[in-house]
């Protein structure tokens, strides 16, 4: 099946502009019921209700409000909303470009494919420039009604934009609790090392299923068939408080694979 794309615009690079197609990268693969009702099997509806009186509240009775104070509330219009929203535009802005590795893992959201537009002889050579420098670009853009900040890099000479998050919702790793207990002995350490070696290999995206989706849909499957089957619960792995043990276990455990293969 062709992607699809779900927004255009413009790539501005200061005085140079490359028309492209955004196209979404990922997709949700989530296992959603429907809420039904036990005695009919009718899909039920939800109401808004008043908590104290129990009545029905409808639509046009229904406003938002933002809570300031335990009870307090600020009430907010739509049109109060749609006066603030940002203008819309079809240009993603690039500010500046940065070493990928200045953008710490848990600033990176969620990534679109930039495709061309038009222009593919400007739209490839950033894409080969980008991957020959080493350099992801801090872009800039509104889509939606919706301001956003991204990540543009290449890769396999395209483009991907990756939508950056706020900095109030990052937590910084400085925040963690220190650690209390014992530094690890060099002993353990060279085990850790020595179990990484063992592990090393190639990035495999075959290996990445969601093994429980894969057996609700199996599930679904047989009992949509008349069939009542019955599956058996994932067992949990025992703990062990030792890390030399744990360390060890899992390296002879490797050796046994690798010489049984």
């Amino acid at each position: 099946m062709a992607a699809r794309a779900i927004w255009k615009g413009k790539l501005r690079l200061g005085a140079t502009t490359i028309p492209v197609k955004l196209y979404a990268a990922v997709t949700d693969r989530s296992v959603r019921f429907h809420i039904l009702d036990n005695k009919h099997l009718m899909r039920v509806k939800q109401h808004m209700v008043n908590p104290d009186s129990g009545e029905e509240v409808s639509n046009q009775e229904i406003q938002k409000g933002f809570e300031v104070e335990p009870g307090k509330f600020v009430i907010v219009t739509d049109e109060d909303l749609q006066s603030i929203q940002p203008q819309p535009g079809r240009e993603i802005e690039i500010a500046e470009f940065v070493p990928p590795e200045k953008i710490p893992q848990q600033w990176y959201e969620r990534p679109y494919y930039l495709g061309p537009d038009g222009d593919e002889k400007a739209y490839f050579a950033l894409a080969q420039a980008l991957e020959k420098r080493g350099r992801e670009g801090i872009a800039h853009w509104v889509m939606r009604n919706q301001s956003y900040v991204g990540a543009l890099r290449a890769q396999d000479d395209y483009l991907i934009l990756v939508t950056l998050r706020n900095a109030n919702e990052v937590i910084s790793a400085e925040d963690l609790p220190r650690p209390t207990g014992r530094d690890p002995s060099k002993k353990e350490v060279e085990m850790a090392k020595h179990l990484v070696s063992l592990l090393e290999g190639e990035f495999d995206p075959a290996d990445f299923k969601d093994d429980y989706r894969e057996r609700v849909m199996a599930f679904i499957a047989r009992k949509a068939k008349g069939r009542a089957p019955r599956l058996t619960a994932v067992k949990s792995k025992r703990k062990t408080t030792s890390l030399d043990s744990v360390l060890a276990k899992s390296i002879a455990k490797l050796r046994k694979e690798k010489r049984a293969a």
